[in-house]
């Protein structure tokens, strides 16, 4: 697919996707075909067995995205175009996607807003530029946040502290942001691409397979009893027990020596 609503670069040394929200023009906003883009980029990342970590952010140093794209919902009233089905993926084809446990890290870089922190909710790892701002508004403009904010937010904060925002819709700083447990880190913006390389790079220095297993658990766990979870089969494990990497690890560590990771 030709993409003209994001830039999809892949890093194949480092075994990096890198998904960057391409509208600056809207505030890194999306609209129904963006969303057909980011679900098929996904879906690439996801099914590449060259790509081991997948970075999301936004265009310029405004916005990593605004959200919903409401100018374009406006313009769209009352015409007679076909409507454009939203992806399986949810909102930037992410939302509601469960299908990939591959790590990704949103790197943001700007207003985090509706939409967009749902976005970067889905991610595991946030780190934000000290002039991000985070907030769930779409009761302002009455609308709900339905793309997962609703639910990841409670599940991810103290109930009361995700309530509040919800409820009253207010933006936060990223400093807020960090104190409540929101995101991982924030550092000026001029340093956010060096702490996101740290951070990949420590995820790197570690089996593929054993973070994905890890992820799966971790992820699917949360649904079950700690006894269900203690003794169930997860797929990502199993297949980790069966890869090259499963030998490697401990033989790397016997003759002291670093680890030549296969992902398989």
């Amino acid at each position: 697919m030709v993409y003209k609503y994001l830039i999809y670069k892949k890093d194949a040394d480092r075994h990096i996707a890198y998904i960057t929200i391409n509208r600056p023009e809207r505030m890194n906003a999306l609209h129904p075909p963006a969303h057909v883009e980011f679900w098929d980029a996904w879906s690439d990342f996801r099914d590449d067995p060259e790509m081991w970590l997948g970075i999301l952010t936004g265009t310029g140093d405004k916005a990593f995205s605004a959200g919903n794209d409401l100018r374009y919902q406006a313009e769209q009233a009352g015409k007679n175009e076909p409507r454009i089905p939203s992806p399986p993926g949810g909102f930037g084809g992410i939302t509601n996607r469960f299908d990939c446990y591959k790590p990704m890290i949103a790197a943001v870089n700007g207003y985090c807003l509706g939409g967009g922190m749902e976005m970067a909710l889905a991610c595991d790892i946030i780190i934000a530029a000290d002039h991000a701002r985070f907030g769930l508004p779409e009761p302002t403009v009455g609308l709900n946040a339905g793309a997962g904010g609703l639910h990841r937010l409670p599940r991810q904060l103290p109930l009361k502290v995700a309530m509040g925002m919800i409820l009253t819709a207010r933006h936060i700083t990223a400093d807020e942001a960090y104190r409540i447990g929101l995101v991982n880190e924030v550092v000026p913006l001029s340093e956010l691409w060096t702490c996101v390389d740290s951070w990949a790079n420590d995820i790197l220095r570690c089996a593929p397979l054993s973070i994905r297993s890890s992820k799966e658990a971790a992820m699917k766990g949360q649904d079950m009893t700690l006894g269900v979870a203690l003794n169930h089969g997860f797929l990502m494990s199993q297949q980790m027990a069966l890869s090259e990497d499963f030998v490697e690890g401990p033989k790397a560590f016997s003759e002291k020596r670093p680890p030549n990771w296969k992902g398989r």
